[in-house]
């Protein structure tokens, strides 16, 4: 009995909502250009009335100025947590930006996953204040479905009436990466034509920064915010607490072809692992991301030398930088030397800083355009790399280089590794 051959697995369209941009083209933009989003944290939404002006850390990655009024009625609106209309937002954009239009297809062989390390925590502060100052009768009778982590996946479904696989991942940082890999898998085995998949994640939040405040994990530097977020340099002292939500529309190649869509690149590798060494610092040799990085190498077919571009995890946390450039250096070898034809790496977190669950997910946007534009995003910040690197992590500036396959890294706390390997489609 013969094996039946995987589908292949196309994106064609995309979403975004950041603090770089309210949609994916002007998110990519301030990538492109090396711009910050890191500024200081503004008194709203869920610091109104908090008083910051003695916190050790006042920086962060707000999405400011954005409203959900494009696709959502007020009243509807009150009942969704940030996290979800931020995650609803972006896929409706990227829905829209495939031209797939949801009555086309079975519904049943639709489905969304949706990554967040944190979900809803503004509902949980909000409702925690109300039954502490008015009691548990004052409580909202939506708190329950505002705060839950698959609150995202759900009302995505809902709204686009996708009745096939639904999830939600809370690996932490590693979160959309894993629904990046769970799609990927339904899609190949033939169980759904079209998964919506992303992450979304709204944590700045008192409790939120205060919390990984006194981790001693974020930067301090509140006076120069644009220049806080230093993956990979001597002079960081942590990373920057970011929102945002990115998501997009993947489908099978027949599927996408059959309807004549656009398709902007292939997912052709996916691997996950874990550390299994301590629930926050990662494996000193970078023991996790080396497997994952391999695995996902292993999955899509190919070796090393195929991988033209590293879209690093790259926190600004020295554990975890050393870690990753140890890891990569496991897999690359003399590759991870800057010479011709050496692979590239650089981490767009040093524009818009930290977005948790929602990184991963964030982050392929650079990705996509990597092959698609062959434009790799730098990392900006970087005056003064790490002792010992060699590798090229892009200084500054944008590259512009031919780019075949990119790879992809998102690790979390708990030891979560996950690996994505995009490619250029070429039909």
């Amino acid at each position: 009995m013969g094996t039946k051959t995987p589908n292949r697995v196309v994106v064609t369209g995309y979403g975004a909502i950041t603090n770089l941009g309210h949609d994916a083209a002007s998110t990519w933009a301030g990538m492109r250009a090396g711009e910050s989003g890191i500024r200081p944290i503004e008194a709203v939404d869920a610091f109104e009335g908090t008083d910051l002006s003695e916190w050790p850390v006042r920086i962060g990655g707000q999405v400011l100025g954005w409203t959900p009024d494009a696709f959502l009625e007020f009243r509807e609106a009150k009942r969704l947590d940030r996290c979800t209309l931020l995650g609803l937002g972006a896929a409706v954009e990227a829905v829209a930006h495939s031209g797939w239009n949801p009555g086309e297809t079975d519904p049943t062989r639709c489905g969304v996953i949706v990554g967040s390390g944190i979900g809803g925590i503004r509902t949980i502060e909000e409702g925690l204040h109300t039954l502490n100052t008015r009691g548990p009768t004052r409580i909202s009778p939506f708190t329950v479905p505002r705060l839950m982590v698959n609150a995202v996946t759900g009302n995505v479904s809902i709204r686009f009436d996708l009745q096939g696989p639904s999830s939600a991942h809370a690996t932490a940082c590693a979160s959309s990466g894993h629904a990046f890999g769970d799609a990927i898998g339904y899609i190949r085995r033939g169980h759904t034509d079209l998964m919506v998949v992303g992450g979304a994640e709204a944590a700045i939040t008192p409790l939120c920064l205060g919390a990984f405040m006194t981790m001693k994990a974020l930067s301090t530097r509140n006076d120069d915010p644009t220049h806080a977020s230093r993956p990979f340099d001597q002079g960081r002292d942590g990373f920057l607490l970011a929102e945002g939500a990115a998501m997009y529309t993947l489908e099978s190649e027949a599927h996408a072809k059959a309807r004549g869509a656009t398709i902007y690149g292939e997912l052709v590798g996916f691997g996950n692992s874990c550390d299994a060494g301590h629930i926050t610092a990662p494996h000193a040799e970078g023991r996790g991301a080396t497997n994952s990085m391999k695995w996902a190498l292993e999955d899509a077919g190919l070796n090393p030398d195929d991988i033209d571009y590293i879209n690093a995890h790259g926190t600004s946390t020295s554990l975890g930088d050393s870690a990753e450039i140890h890891a990569v250096r496991n897999i690359f070898g003399d590759r991870a030397k800057k010479a011709p034809g050496s692979v590239l790496m650089s981490s767009t977190k040093s524009m818009h800083g930290h977005g948790l669950g929602a990184s991963g997910a964030i982050e392929m946007l650079a990705c996509l355009h990597a092959v698609t534009d062959g434009v790799v995003a730098p990392t900006v910040n970087l005056d003064n790399p790490d002792e010992g690197i060699e590798i090229d992590l892009v200084p500054h500036e944008a590259r512009e280089r031919p780019i075949r396959y990119v790879m992809n890294n998102t690790f979390g706390f708990g030891g979560h590794n996950v690996t994505l390997i995009l490619g250029r489609y070429d039909g």
